[in-house]
């Protein structure tokens, strides 16, 4: 999901030079626009089951918000989906469209972050699907989401500068905290690139 980013950010955090405790900011702007152009890709999509050729059996999310919220990754996003059957041409089942917040918190664990304390709620709409919809995001979210930041974190640090003739090596990279602040994902970097 944020994968986009953390490239831009690495980029601005090779500029800044190779210092032990950097801090990398991620503006949520930023991270609207990479999730829109890397993610929700499918005519401004997510699906998260079926695709859009499965009229009766589908789920998908679209217009992601992203911003900070009393500590907590917010995310608002449109949830349209059907839990149905086709049965002599009409689709039979279960479906609807409604707003939804996820809040999660970011952590970073062996070499990824990934997302603790996840919390999905339904903006002024409630009912048995739409709870079966937000306890499935919720768990999916906080089991399934992981995004690799050191092995992007070390393609970028490592790649040969030209025309300069040395080499770069990451030797160490810690993320020691991750902060949600009111405009920016701030992340507290300790690493070692060793030029060569």
């Amino acid at each position: 999901m944020f994968g986009g980013a953390v490239k831009i950010a690495a980029l601005a955090a090779i500029s800044a030079a190779a210092v032990a405790g950097s801090e990398l900011q991620i503006q949520y702007t930023a991270l609207g626009k990479i999730l829109a152009q890397q993610v929700f890709t499918q005519e401004g999509r997510k699906y998260v089951r079926g695709d859009k050729d499965q009229r009766c059996n589908f789920a998908y999310l679209e217009h992601p918000e992203i911003a900070g919220n009393n500590g907590h990754l917010w995310i608002r996003a449109r949830f349209t989906g059907r839990s149905a059957r086709n049965f002599l041409g009409r689709c039979v089942g279960l479906g609807d469209s409604f707003d939804l917040q996820i809040f999660a918190s970011p952590y970073y664990h062996d070499n990824v972050i990934g997302f603790k304390d996840v919390r999905v709620e339904s903006v002024n709409k409630d009912g048995i699907y739409i709870r079966l919809v937000r306890n499935a995001l919720a768990f999916s979210l906080a089991n399934d989401f992981q995004y690799r930041l050191f092995d992007d974190a070390k393609h970028m640090l490592e790649t040969k500068q030209e025309p300069l003739p040395i080499t770069q090596e990451l030797r160490s990279f810690q993320v020691k905290d991750i902060r949600v602040t009111g405009d920016a994902l701030v992340l507290n970097l300790d690493f070692t690139l060793t030029v060569k």
